[in-house]
Formats: structure tokens, sequence, C-alpha cells
């Protein structure tokens, strides 16, 4: 029995959806954060539509972040070279450092204009799952800088934990309380409970909890 012929190569070769050119743009904005496929589209006809000068300085922007922005080597908030502002102002209560997920929390924190102590921003959070372990964060960068404050005469003595109330947040603040055990420093968190303008009947047990364990005297 004959075995049957390919065709294939006299069949009519499907075009390509867009240019490749074209398609690296959509595929470097379909792996951002929160933009999928259709959104990634969207944006690579923005920019195809728009003139060279209202597109181009959002390219050079991006360039200027990756060559000019890095951490600070004290605490890794975002800096423009070196030491950051926070840490070199000579202002701020050295002796407390309020420890952070992520540089946005800094500016959040900083916005209410009522601290006025030091950060140190952990890069992340502990998250198994994700592959995020404690090697991955600044936790050991912590603890230096915790011993460099006593080598100095500028001791730390207070270490607060202002991460956020997750499941990973908290298992991350008790990952680092309990690395802060040999250092002679009191560790607090940030108080937690009911948000403004809230009502009981929607909050949730932890959050109700919390509420009753920070009470304040009226």
């Amino acid at each position: 029995m004959p075995e049957p012929q390919d065709n294939s190569s006299d069949r009519p070769r499907r075009a390509a959806a867009y240019p490749k050119a074209v398609e690296r743009l959509i595929q470097q904005f379909s792996g951002l954060p929160g933009i999928g496929r259709r959104s990634a589209e969207r944006l690579a006809f923005f920019v195809l539509k728009s003139s060279k000068d209202e597109i181009l300085p959002l390219a050079t922007a991006i360039q200027e972040v990756k060559a000019t922005i890095g951490h600070c080597p004290s605490c890794w908030n975002l800096s423009d070279g070196g030491t950051c502002d926070i840490c070199c102002d000579d202002s701020r209560d050295r002796a407390t450092v309020l420890v952070v997920e992520q540089p946005k929390d800094v500016i959040a924190l900083e916005q209410t204009g009522m601290y006025r102590g030091l950060y140190h921003v952990l890069m992340g959070r502990l998250s198994p799952l994700e592959g995020v372990g404690p090697d991955e964060l600044t936790i050991d960068a912590l603890l230096n800088r915790l011993e460099r404050s006593v080598a100095s005469g500028n001791s730390v003595n207070e270490v607060i934990l202002g991460l956020n109330p997750t499941i990973e947040g908290d298992g991350t603040a008790l990952f680092v309380a309990g690395a802060l055990k040999h250092h002679p420093v009191k560790v607090t968190r940030l108080a937690r409970g009911l948000p403004a303008g809230s009502q009981l009947e929607y909050a949730n047990k932890a959050v109700l909890a919390d509420s009753i364990l920070c009470r304040q005297v009226m």
C-alpha cells in the first residue's frame, strides 16, 4: 500500500500576525506584572501610533533609571548614587530602624510625616512557594548593620517590623524577630486594627483580634 504523500510544502504558508519587531515589543510588555497579551498589544499599538517626540522620552527614562538608580548600601532604599537622602539626614533618629518589604513602603510611610527614624528594606518577603528564602532578602545586611551601629557608638535601640499584614508578611516578621533575639534591641511591630471608616461586621477575625490587642486609652 503506497504511503500518503506529504503535500505540506505546497500549502500556502501562514503569515505572521505581526512583524518581528512588533512581536518582540508585545512579548516585552506582556512580561511586565499584571500585563496580559491583550494589554501588551494595546501598549504596543500605542507606541506605534505615537510620534518619536512623544514616545522616545519613555525609552530614555527607562535607560536613565537603569543607569543611575541603585540601592542605598546601608538601608537598601532606592538611591540615585551612594547613600540615600534619608540615611544622610542628620536630623533622623538613628536609634530606630523600621523594617519594610519594598522601597515603595518607605514612600508611603514618609508621606505620613509621623516617622523620623531610619529604614531597612528587605527587598521582598519570605515565600517558599515562589522560591524566596532568607538568602534572597537583606536580613543578613540588617544584622550586620546592627553590629556596625554598636561598634560606631550609635547603637540601634529599637527595630520596628513594618511588614504587610499577610501570611507571608507575618511569617517574614517572625523570622526577622527570631534573628534579632541575639541582638540587644527592642523589637516591635506596627499597630494593626480597624481602619477608619470601616464597620465591625465587615472586619475579619484577625483584624478584630489585632484591634482588641492594640486598643488605646481614650
